[in-house]
């Protein structure tokens, strides 16, 4: 994978470009329409990217976010050597790579348009950087946070999204300006969501062990929901609920909020009154990745190892090894405490976990990145 410098980096020196040994296309003999309840069983591991770029005994970099564009034709991750590495999902294949070296890089998105992205700086400082890929220019830099940048959410409609930081602030941004539209000063506001209509967004509060919910027209007033994780927790033990929180996320009917943990288990919680609906139980150990905000134990964050399918029927888990799916429509124990429907066979580490949005794969990473499709012979 040839490297190629963005405007304001040194050039990298020459590097062979690997073979990626690609032999299988996306989606064959599976149709890309049919439902995910009718696949989610048959998912397997097809397609392993690995940085054979590297120099000779460089260290595998660890791949720190993994996100699709809305058409669901590209997948990007952003990995500990600043490079940022962006595949093309139908033809199975590597596109291109970009180095961030002066600023580092993570929580890279996909804008609704394809061709650029925004990312966190790791280094130097803590702006939010908008890029254009197709000619690797920067067209704007968001600055204001004073610490690290912990998450990103992108307005499911609009050019505006969410950033929040170590510095005790969510702003919110409109992407064709620099400065943020609107601030937010809380305790520990690590994590961030939009509803599917993108007319409510949360805040997620480790330490506070609370999810905020707010109007988006009205957001100066104040939360108009707060949901008390500590109160909700189930089984969960004490410290789940109020530490390691690695992802926030609403499912596409609107209906339920994914809490991602770090511990042993996720919160499904009722994204109305923030009950719990289910505590996903894992059936072994969660993976080594901090969460949100955390630096101790000198692991790295991720931005999250869950996530629901496209449907929102379904929460797809990382591990120390497997792929854990719990299906929702399943009614949980009396503890609230919902085993798995699926354990989807892996030996590898899935520290990173996205679903396309319009086709039935997925994406998982620790340090090599691998595509999953249905087989068809399941």
């Amino acid at each position: 994978m040839a490297s190629t410098p963005m405007d304001i980096d040194d050039a990298p020196s020459a590097a062979a470009t690997p073979s990626l040994n690609i032999t299988r296309t996306l989606g064959a003999n599976v149709p890309s329409t049919t439902t995910v309840s009718d696949l989610i069983a048959s998912f397997r591991p097809n397609k392993l990217f690995q940085r054979d770029d590297l120099k000779e005994g460089k260290p595998q970099p660890y791949v720190l976010s993994i996100d699709f564009d809305d058409p669901g034709e590209l997948c990007m991750t952003s990995e500990s050597d600043d490079t940022i590495q962006i595949y093309n999902v139908k033809d199975g294949r590597h596109d291109k790579s970009l180095l961030s070296r002066k600023y580092g890089v993570k929580l890279a998105k996909f804008t609704h348009t394809s061709s650029s992205i925004i990312y966190a700086s790791t280094q130097q400082n803590d702006a939010i950087r908008y890029l254009a890929t197709h000619d690797n220019s920067f067209i704007r830099y968001f600055e204001g946070h004073e610490g690290a940048v912990t998450n990103l959410a992108l307005h499911p409609g609009a050019d505006n999204f969410i950033s929040c930081s170590v510095d005790n602030t969510v702003r919110i941004w409109n992407i064709g300006t620099k400065q943020w539209i609107g601030k937010l000063f809380l305790n520990t506001p690590y994590l961030s969501a939009w509803d599917p209509s993108g007319n409510v967004f949360a805040v997620a509060s480790a330490a506070s062990g609370s999810i905020l919910l707010y109007d988006y027209r009205s957001y100066e007033k104040g939360p108009f929901s707060v949901f008390d994780v500590a109160k909700a927790r189930g089984p969960a033990d004490s410290e789940a609920a109020f530490r390691g929180w690695t992802k926030l996320e609403f499912s596409n009917d609107g209906k339920f909020l994914l809490l991602g943990s770090r511990g042993d288990g996720h919160f499904l919680l009722d994204s109305f009154d923030g009950s719990l609906k289910a505590f996903l139980k894992k059936p072994g150990a969660g993976t080594r990745r901090l969460g949100a905000g955390e630096t101790d134990g000198g692991n790295m964050e991720s931005s999250g190892e869950c996530c629901f399918a496209p449907d929102g029927r379904y929460v797809v888990s990382g591990a120390k090894s497997d792929l854990i799916v719990w299906d929702t429509l399943m009614t949980p124990g009396s503890d609230k405490v919902l085993e798995p429907a699926h354990v989807l066979e892996d030996k590898r580490e899935a520290a990173v976990v996205a679903f396309n949005p319009r086709y039935n794969m997925l994406a998982t990473a620790d340090q090599d990145l691998t595509f999953w499709l249905p087989d068809p012979n399941a």
